[in-house]
């Protein structure tokens, strides 16, 4: 008769070892799948029912100011950048201080160009006006004013160029009136912002100062160039 050879110890050993590990493998998945996403606790995501862009050309040294009027009567311009539902989320001052850091060098930003966003929309009129704060020649500044509805589908409310034609000139851009969903009675009957913030104390500046500011500005340091 055949002895029964017997197996190696160290087959044993491996083969116990092998089962070992498949076996702490399958539980390290167990608990990994059963681990919960942490919650983002005070997360606030963005977000925008409505934009107003304003530009004027590249490189120019005037300063624009954008004033919007909500249903309400809140006013948002550079002096006051969040008012009700509508922020000012870039202010432009021509190309005082526009610089932009790249590869930890600054260099020039030619764009002009102020956005205000709206975080919410509520029915009635609003008013968006264009205030020449700060001219550097006489010839007319081109301004677009570009209004835009963001939700459920984008929708250009208001796309047109106007022409500031110096240092305190005011224009309502467009007046439009929103209803529920709809957009209704867009057009442009003059009023003025820059008053309505001065009869409600709001701090001078933008066009509440810009009659006196006429002439070259220093890019660099904002001051005017004395002739």
């Amino acid at each position: 008769m055949f002895e029964e050879e017997q197996e190696p110890e160290f087959e044993i050993f491996s083969s116990l070892l092998f089962n070992s590990l498949k076996a702490i493998t399958f539980m390290f998945f167990i608990s990994f799948a059963m681990i919960n996403k942490p919650a983002d606790a005070g997360k606030v995501d963005p977000k925008a029912e409505m934009l107003i862009t304003v530009t004027w050309p590249d490189s120019n040294p005037d300063d624009v100011d954008t004033y919007v009027e909500d249903p309400a009567g809140n006013v948002v311009w550079y002096n006051q950048r969040e008012a009700g539902l509508m922020h000012l989320d870039r202010d432009d001052r021509g190309m005082f201080k526009d610089v932009i850091l790249f590869n930890d060098k600054e260099i020039t930003n030619p764009l002009n160009q102020e956005i205000i966003s709206f975080r919410g929309l509520e029915d009635g009129e609003y008013v968006v006006n264009i205030v020449h704060y700060i001219a550097n020649g006489t010839a007319p500044l081109p301004v677009k004013v570009k209004v835009e509805k963001l939700n459920p589908t984008v929708k250009v409310i208001y796309y047109e160029s106007l022409e500031l034609k110096g240092a305190g000139d005011e224009q309502t851009a467009v007046r439009f009136t929103l209803k529920g969903a709809d957009v209704i009675n867009v057009g442009n009957r003059p009023k003025s912002l820059v008053e309505l913030t001065r009869s409600a104390g709001g701090k001078t500046g933008g066009g509440g100062a810009a009659a006196a500011q006429s002439g070259a500005i220093d890019a660099a340091t904002g001051q005017f160039v004395q002739p």
